[in-house]
């Protein structure tokens, strides 16, 4: 495994300062839609109590203008640090959504500015702005103003492999006002495919004075490491790693703290989890947390005998009964055969 420099070690093990905001950790939750709700994050949170928490993206129209704020802007009052993602293209509409979620909690505002999805891009949101640096520049001075909370941004290193901007784009941000960057080491042209290049993570470290937070395939202790040591990173964000395995932010936090590895999970263990977090669904969002359950618990039945007939069968549970009773029954096989991988 890849071993961190005494320098890099050092550095990691201190508080992240985002602005005037101190977190005592250097692993980050990443922000992702349709799945870190407060349900998702309160489960990181259990092995990760120290690192920051993102809420799946808000569209800044669905704040502006309107009484109530929607669900997935909803953050418990207990769980700190927290930060809010905003998106949109229009810098007065992002303002006023960054005022009402500072009052909601939020300890920081985060701007997406990477998302790859057509219809957010076609709209001008997203990774589109990496094609009006200008705009962005615009966003994030006009959100600058409006609170009195740090703001950062999460982007990637280019709209595609003839366009990657990142250099630039990342000083015009940190010039505005932005108080770290976090850049998924992809293109827009790669969505979540390919490899990430985290070489332009390294490029853009050495350019800024702001933390850089390294986005993009990290799926383990091992590669968080090669991935930090690599780019010199001020810390790292994982995404697609802890879709149904909400324990990787708290592995690689402690290993960062430590320098030792945790125990990790059993399969039992995390379809124990995985009951934990139906159960958590269907109290906190009703019939439509079943609905939604069901892309998580395929997510956990994953690395044991049966486990593709197990999915099958949890894609199209009904009610919570349905999916614990597949569940026991896995996990009650799995004990008989002594399967603990």
């Amino acid at each position: 495994m890849t071993v961190l420099s005494p320098e890099l070690k050092h550095r990691l093990s201190t508080p992240l300062k985002i602005g005037t905001v101190e977190v005592n950790s250097r692993v980050l939750q990443s922000p992702l839609s349709g799945v870190t709700d407060l349900v998702f994050r309160r489960l990181v949170r259990r092995y990760a109590p120290d690192s920051m928490m993102y809420t799946e993206m808000v569209h800044a129209s669905e704040v502006c203008h309107v009484r109530g704020l929607p669900k997935i802007m909803e953050v418990d009052p207990n769980e700190r640090p927290i930060s809010i993602q905003l998106f949109d293209c229009r810098p007065d509409f992002l303002a006023d959504a960054a005022q009402k979620a500072v009052q909601e909690g939020a300890d920081t505002i985060d701007i997406n500015m990477g998302c790859p999805v057509n219809k957010i891009t076609k709209n001008g949101g997203g990774s589109s702005l990496l094609r009006q640096p200008e705009m962005a520049e615009t966003i994030i001075r006009s959100v600058v103003a409006a609170v009195d909370v740090p703001v950062t941004v999460k982007t990637r290193i280019g709209w595609s492999d003839e366009e990657i901007t990142i250099l630039d784009f990342a000083r015009r941000m940190q010039d505005a006002g932005a108080k770290m960057i976090t850049i998924h080491a992809r293109t827009r042209a790669q969505g979540y495919h390919g490899q990430a290049k985290w070489d332009w993570i390294r490029q853009v470290k050495e350019q800024l004075r702001i933390p850089v937070i390294a986005n993009g395939d990290i799926f383990s202790v091992e590669t968080a490491i090669q991935c930090l040591q690599e780019t010199g990173a001020d810390g790292v964000m994982c995404s697609r790693g802890t879709l149904g395995y909400p324990f990787l932010v708290g592995e690689i936090d402690y290993f960062l703290k430590t320098g030792e590895f945790k125990t990790l999970p059993s399969v039992i263990e995390r379809l124990q989890c995985a009951k934990e977090h139906l159960q958590a669904l269907w109290e906190y969002k009703g019939e439509r947390g079943i609905y939604q359950s069901r892309k998580h618990l395929t997510w956990y039945a994953k690395g044991f005998p049966g486990a593709h007939e197990l999915r099958d069968h949890l894609a199209r549970i009904e009610t919570v009964a349905q999916g614990w009773e597949l569940l026991d029954d896995a996990i009650n096989q799995l004990s008989q055969n002594s399967f603990v991988a």
